[in-house]
């Protein structure tokens, strides 16, 4: 939950200034009220650290003595130096001792960046107590305590919060999503949501809001019938009906299409909704409306980036790739806001069409962003492909720039070891790494799968419960270790309980979905096994699901189906493994 982007160590020079300042508030730099988290990136700026405070507080009659501009240096070089222990205690001390707003707010920008989320509610709450007007202030105090799972605590303060600024409560609204959807308890948050709705009925991010909660809570008629009475208050609301779509088409991809067919007809040029409805005719299959939705969407916003990469990256799913290569291209030529992703996905194209060459070279031109290492990782693949594999490692191996860049190519050279069936090779590269980051949690899930595949179960189920103590909203991890136990047959109501989990974190993911069938299957629940499986493979038209969707179809007897199945998976995905040992095992 970093709020606040890292502020720069103070100078002795910048400190001495910061000294010689008034200790009134000046109107000169101040934030304005409610102002967003977003403003500290501006503390680069050494006199930001005491004078960026959103504050009409009166500030301490405090002289920046020699003692508080030593501790203030010296917490700010134990920052600089890694040590952040020293620098969150230091900050902490020094608020307590000050009572200042502005130090107190520096205290919660780092304890939250070093993530010692206990120490930034202490200097938050300090924060909102010297300045009770700060809604920043009140905004963290409220989302720390969220993160504790106190709800009830962070009630006033959200009440406050979104009381304070009625000219932009459907913002706030907005914001209050995205501060409670990391709460695991749901239907706790659809309460909160709904009490803090109350005084806002005619608001229609307040119905909206709710929708969300609902829907998380898996409360779908509720969902449904508030963010229908958000559209009745705002009609042209795009965000809403996309929103509504989406809770239609969890029931019935019909419905949901439907009901975007009606909402174009009112909305002609609802860019996004059209986008939205493009994509669903795409998953339903309906391949020949999804292109004439493409040809509307080109034609009514012919130099629209986001459109023409909207239409590249469907065209690439439905495996177009010549309208895919010349969208991607206009992409570039309209100047899209991210065009390392364009070229990223030229190499895409390129790498689909047998292209290596190309491939390889739109991909070396990625330079940074989201897929920088994914890029490397994909050239990677094709010089492994190449027969290669000692050159793509150390490909990758010569690629990461930073830590967190570094575990990902680590991970990417385990999955090129693991393509190439060398798993032991994977799970040793993966301890190697696990020893230099020990609660890594995407090297302890990967080495998890790798345990499993050279019969080290007992490294799996450690790895995979540490991760979940680590981690416990990381659903693949309840999956993973449920799945597990449900394959090997074993322990079928923890490993139930274990897939239930997952999907209440992950409702709509295809693969929990599968797993949930498997589990039902193992513990002889069939009919249910099916609805979960044939859902997965509506959603992903997966080989193993398909693999898993037969093979309980043959055990009720329903073979035909069994059989089509399996040769409608076999057409699109001849060398999956499991595939096809499971139809060479029911094969007469």
């Amino acid at each position: 939950m970093n709020i606040f982007k890292p502020v720069a160590c103070l100078s002795l020079l910048a400190l001495a200034a910061c000294a010689q300042q008034p200790t009134q508030p000046s109107t000169e730099s101040q934030d304005t009220p409610g102002q967003s988290a977003a403003s500290a990136q501006t503390a680069s700026k050494p006199r930001v650290v005491v004078r960026s405070v959103a504050t009409t507080a009166a500030l301490p009659a405090l002289a920046m003595s020699q003692s508080v501009l030593f501790k203030l240096l010296l917490a700010e070089i134990a920052l600089q130096r890694g040590q952040n222990n020293v620098a969150v205690q230091s900050f902490l001390d020094l608020t307590k001792e000050t009572k200042d707003p502005r130090i107190a707010q520096r205290a919660t920008e780092v304890a939250l960046n070093t993530r010692f989320f206990g120490h930034a509610l202490e200097t938050a709450s300090i924060w909102l107590a010297v300045d009770p007007q700060s809604q920043q202030a009140r905004q963290v105090v409220a989302a720390l305590l969220v993160n504790q799972a106190r709800l009830g605590d962070a009630e006033p303060h959200l009440e406050k919060w979104l009381a304070s600024d009625k000219e932009h409560i459907g913002g706030a609204f907005m914001q209050l999503n995205n501060i409670l959807a990391r709460h695991p308890d749901k239907a706790a948050v659809l309460q909160l949501t709904q009490n803090l709705a109350k005084p806002y009925s005619a608001v229609p991010e307040a119905h909206y809001s709710i929708a969300q909660a609902a829907a998380a809570a898996g409360d779908a008629p509720l969902a449904i019938a508030e963010v229908r009475h958000a559209l009745k208050l705002r009609g042209d609301w795009e965000e809403a009906a996309l929103l509504q779509g989406q809770l239609l088409q969890r029931a019935s991809n019909t419905e949901a299409l439907a009901y975007y067919q009606t909402y174009l007809k009112a909305h002609p040029r609802a860019m996004d909704v059209r986008l939205g409805y493009a994509r669903l005719l795409v998953s339903d299959k309906k391949y020949t409306l999804a292109r004439a939705e493409f040809q509307t969407l080109l034609k009514e916003f012919p130099n629209n980036a986001d459109v023409t990469m909207a239409v590249a990256l469907l065209s690439l799913q439905l495996n177009d790739f010549d309208v895919a290569e010349t969208q991607l291209q206009h992409a570039l030529e309209t100047d899209y806001k991210d065009p390392d992703a364009v070229r990223f996905y030229l190499g895409q194209v390129n790498e689909e069409r047998k292209r290596p060459a190309d491939a390889l070279r739109w991909y070396s031109s990625v330079n940074d962003g989201e897929q920088y290492v994914p890029a490397r990782a994909r050239y990677a693949g094709i010089l492994a492909k190449q027969g290669k594999l000692d050159d793509a490692r150390k490909y990758l191996q010569d690629a990461g720039r930073n830590g967190a860049e570094r575990v990902q190519f680590t991970q990417a050279e385990a999955q090129l070891l693991r393509d190439a069936n060398d798993y032991r090779a994977a799970f040793d590269l993966l301890s190697q790494a696990i020893a230099k980051n020990p609660n890594s949690t995407e090297l302890l899930y990967d080495q998890a799968l790798a345990a499993e595949k050279v019969d080290r179960i007992d490294v799996m189920e450690t790895n995979l419960r540490k991760v979940i103590a680590l981690k416990p909203d990381y659903a693949h991890a309840y999956n993973a270790l449920g799945y597990s136990l449900a394959d090997r047959n074993t322990r079928l109501t923890e490993a139930y309980a274990l897939v239930e989990q997952a999907l209440k974190l992950a409702p709509e993911d295809p693969f929990i979905m599968d797993s949930m069938g498997w589990v039902l299957f193992r513990m002889n629940q069939n009919d249910a096994a099916v609805t979960f499986l044939q859902r997965a493979l509506e959603i992903r038209p997966d080989a193993e699901i398909a693999a898993h969707l037969g093979e309980v179809l043959w055990a009720t007897g329903r073979r035909d189906e069994a059989k089509r199945v399996w040769a409608a998976a076999l057409k699109d995905h001849p060398g999956n493994e499991l595939l096809s040992a499971t139809v060479k095992k029911f094969s007469p």
